[in-house]
């Protein structure tokens, strides 16, 4: 084994006490852009398939929910819980999850029951999660009050946080930093651009760089406002690093400017379908036949071709996005799309 490969497989150990269920297809390719590189005049542009994990159609969430769920079937748990928007691919990811493990699954989603069900909305139905509308509040916030009424109807609840973004779900992407690197050279690598909103995989990447000491920078895309602005995003991207280090018993700390985030494309703000993320979709899916999503991977892949077409980044290396899927949703946005 060579040095490379050794740190590696060294570096996975860390893991491997961790309860986990196999949902994933993995490890995801990583495929060069070729027809979008030549579009964009470059550099060469790589993607990391993570729309292609298999699950409900794909996604980052199932890395995530491999050892949530993995934790929740230890603890003997029979119902899992979580929450999001309508066109939550967290929750859609969850749903197909708890039903290949045989597990009642409930979501609760932002907004009122709309008159019809499409995009994640109707595979959440399919996969026969139990919906509940919950208005304004699509971030878990009725969540204990359920908890109490499974309880006393003889359930054992397993809340997963929003996201699937707490210490085991970003796990997932510890993993999934030391899964590129068994698969490609990283030393011609300047940026990895990716959609960062509930702080899980962002978290989980930075320490994965950290213990392979590569040089890339890792750039989020936010794609939602901080809901507390004195308690920035960035900041709980950091805090939610340190707090996995801890949990892994890692020697490794980070400071808020360590994580590298880009708050640039926020203005119009969460869920609004811009043109500028209509014409990268519809660039991607005409130069390469790739899917993204309006919500997250439309926004992210818009900023990173913004910056590649104002030369911010440098020709003679490499940049990647990594696709966290999503396609499902943008059903839920035919009419803004067309």
């Amino acid at each position: 084994m060579n040095c490379k490969a050794d740190l590696i497989m060294q570096k996975f150990s860390i893991l491997q006490h961790l309860p986990k269920a196999k949902l994933g297809y993995l490890p995801t390719p990583v495929i060069k852009l070729e027809n979008l590189t030549r579009v964009l005049g470059g550099p060469d542009i790589l993607m990391k398939r993570d729309d292609l994990t298999g699950l409900a159609l794909g996604g980052n969430k199932t890395r995530k929910l491999e050892y949530i769920l993995g934790d929740t079937i230890k603890k003997s748990c029979d119902t899992v819980i979580t929450a999001g928007a309508q066109q939550s691919n967290h929750c859609r990811q969850t749903a197909a999850a708890a039903a290949k493990l045989e597990l009642d699954c409930h979501l609760l989603l932002g907004g009122e029951k709309p008159a019809n069900f499409n995009g994640n909305l109707l595979l959440d139905e399919l996969f026969g999660a139990h919906i509940h509308f919950t208005k304004e509040n699509r971030k878990g916030e009725d969540i204990p009050n359920l908890v109490d009424t499974l309880k006393a109807s003889g359930h054992s609840p397993y809340v997963i946080p929003y996201g699937g973004s707490n210490e085991l779900g970003a796990c997932g992407f510890i993993e999934a930093g030391f899964e590129l690197s068994t698969q490609i050279g990283v030393d011609n690598l300047s940026n990895i651009f990716f959609a960062s909103s509930s702080g899980g995989t962002h978290a989980g990447l930075m320490i994965a760089k950290s213990l392979l000491k590569h040089k890339y920078e890792l750039t989020g895309i936010q794609i939602d406002k901080a809901e507390n602005e004195a308690h920035s995003f960035q900041q709980q991207v950091a805090e939610l690093a340190n707090s996995m280090c801890s949990f892994l018993n890692l020697a490794q700390s980070y400071q808020v400017d360590d994580v590298v985030l880009d708050r640039g494309y926020l203005e119009t703000g969460y869920g609004v379908l811009t043109a500028q993320e209509k014409e990268a979709i519809q660039l991607l899916a005409k130069s390469e036949g790739i899917l993204l999503d309006p919500v997250y991977t439309g926004r992210a892949f818009a900023a990173m071709v913004d910056k590649i077409q104002k030369r911010e980044l440098p020709k003679d290396k490499q940049v990647m996005f990594w696709h966290t899927g999503g396609a499902p949703s943008l059903f839920a946005y035919s009419d803004s799309m067309l």
